[in-house]
C-alpha cells in the first residue's frame, strides 16, 4: 500500500539519491495502515469513524445500529458482512460455499439468465427470468462480451455448453454451481428464490466470506434478521475438517461507511 507508493515516489522524484531529505520526507508520511486509509477519506467518513471504537468488538444489535447511523451517503447504501473463517480454502475438504434466501431480501433487483431448453425454458420465463435460452446466449457472451445479468442458472443437461464459458463466467463469480443451487432441473424455483433475495456465500483466497445483507433503509432490525440467517447458514456449512475457532472475525460496513467489528465469541462457533 503506502510503502509501495513511497518507493515509487522516491524513484520518480530522485529523492532516493538524496539521503538528507529521505528522513524528513518519509517521516511526514509514515503512518499505520488504518490511519493511512482514514487519511484519504472525506470529512463525513472521518466524523462517522469517530463514533466507532476500533478496539471494541460489538454485539450484533449495537454493531448494526452503528452501521445504520454511520451511513451518510446520499444513496441507499448496501450493508455487507465480512467474515474470516478458521479454515484453509486451499484444501477441498475445507471449502465453505452455499446459498440462502434472506428473510427480508437484499433490496436489489437481480437480473437472472437461465440456460435451458424445451419445457424448462418456458418455466424459466414464466418464473421471471430476465433472459433464457441456449447456444445463442453462449455465442452472445463469447462474441459480444455481454454480461448484462447478475446470476446464471442452468439445467444439468445444459452444462455441456455452459462449460464453454467457464473462463469468462468463473472469474466474475457467475458460473452456475450445484452447491449454490444454480445448477438444477427446477429452474422455476431457482429463479423465484433469486428474485426473492437469495444470496450466495463462499470463501475467497484469504478465507473470508463477503456478502451483502440488505440496504441501510431496511433499518437495524431487519438487517439483523438477515445477518443472523446468513451466519446460521455459514455455521451449518462448517466443514468436518475445520479445527479450533470457526469464526475468527466479523466486520459489518455500509458501502461508504466505516467498518464495525462484531464480537465473534457472541456468534455460535
Amino acid at each position: 500500500m503506502l510503502t509501495e507508493a513511497l518507493e515509487k515516489c522516491r524513484a520518480a522524484t530522485g529523492i532516493g539519491n538524496r539521503p538528507n531529505l529521505i528522513n524528513t520526507w518519509e517521516e511526514s508520511f509514515r503512518i499505520t495502515t488504518k490511519e493511512e486509509i482514514t487519511l484519504f477519506r472525506g470529512k463525513k467518513y472521518k466524523d462517522n469513524a469517530k463514533l466507532i471504537d476500533r478496539a471494541t468488538q460489538y454485539e450484533v444489535p449495537a454493531a448494526m445500529d452503528l452501521v445504520v447511523k454511520t451511513a451518510s451517503a446520499k444513496f441507499d447504501e448496501t450493508v455487507e458482512v465480512h467474515i474470516k473463517l478458521g479454515v484453509d480454502s486451499r484444501h477441498a475438504d475445507q471449502q465453505v460455499r452455499g446459498a440462502i434466501v434472506l428473510p427480508n431480501g437484499t433490496g436489489k433487483t437481480r437480473k437472472v439468465l437461465v440456460f435451458a431448453k424445451d419445457a424448462k425454458l418456458d418455466e424459466a420465463k414464466e418464473a421471471g427470468a430476465d433472459f433464457a435460452g441456449g447456444m445463442e446466449l453462449v455465442e452472445k457472451i463469447q462474441k459480444e462480451n455481454w454480461f448484462d445479468f447478475d446470476v446464471v442458472v442452468a439445467t444439468p443437461d445444459m452444462m455441456g455448453i455452459v462449460g464453454r464459458l467457464g473462463k469468462v463466467l468463473g472469474p466474475k463469480g457467475l458460473m452456475p454451481s450445484p452447491k449454490a443451487g444454480t445448477v438444477t432441473p427446477n429452474v422455476a424455483a431457482a429463479v423465484k428464490e433469486i428474485k426473492a433475495g437469495k444470496v450466495e456465500y463462499r470463501l475467497d483466497k484469504t478465507n473470508i466470506i463477503h456478502c451483502p445483507i440488505g440496504k441501510v433503509s431496511f433499518g437495524a432490525e431487519k438487517l439483523e434478521e438477515n445477518f443472523n440467517a446468513l451466519v446460521g447458514a455459514i455455521i451449518k456449512a462448517k466443514p468436518a475438517a475445520a479445527k479450533g475457532q470457526y469464526i475468527k472475525s466479523c466486520t459489518l460496513a455500509s458501502t461508504m461507511g466505516p467498518g464495525v467489528r462484531v464480537n465473534p465469541a457472541k456468534l455460535s462457533n
